[in-house]
Formats: C-alpha cells, structure tokens, sequence
C-alpha cells in the first residue's frame, strides 16, 4: 500500500520506511509506527512517521 497517503497510515501499522542517512541508498527499516509526524494529507516523498523503536523517517510500504 501507498505511504505517500497520510490516510493510510495510523498508529500500530507495520511499515518500512527510509531513515534520513539511508536516503541516498534507500535501505528501508521495518518497524511499528507511533506518531505520524507529516500533517499534510500526502508527501511525494513518503509520510513522515516515528516507529514505536524511536527512530524517524518516511514510509515507503505498508505490510498488509
């Protein structure tokens, strides 16, 4: 599923996203999101999320 759509993303999800250093070779970290930290409804980019682990960056999959 797309995480460039905020509506898609909520809190308990498992998602992959991308970390800030791993922009440039685009290694995603898998985890469970607590906050969403994008406000607008979509981001080219990916929402913005901090998972349950601490760590932030920008959703590039949800698991189903």
């Amino acid at each position: 599923m797309n995480g460039q759509v905020r509506a898609n993303i909520r809190p308990g999800l498992e998602v992959d996203i991308v970390l800030k250093q791993d922009q440039p070779t685009g290694k995603l970290t898998r985890g469970i999101v607590k906050d969403l930290l994008t406000n607008s409804p979509k981001h080219p980019h990916g929402i913005k999320v901090r998972l349950t682990s601490g760590q932030v960056g920008r959703v590039q999959m949800i698991i189903q």
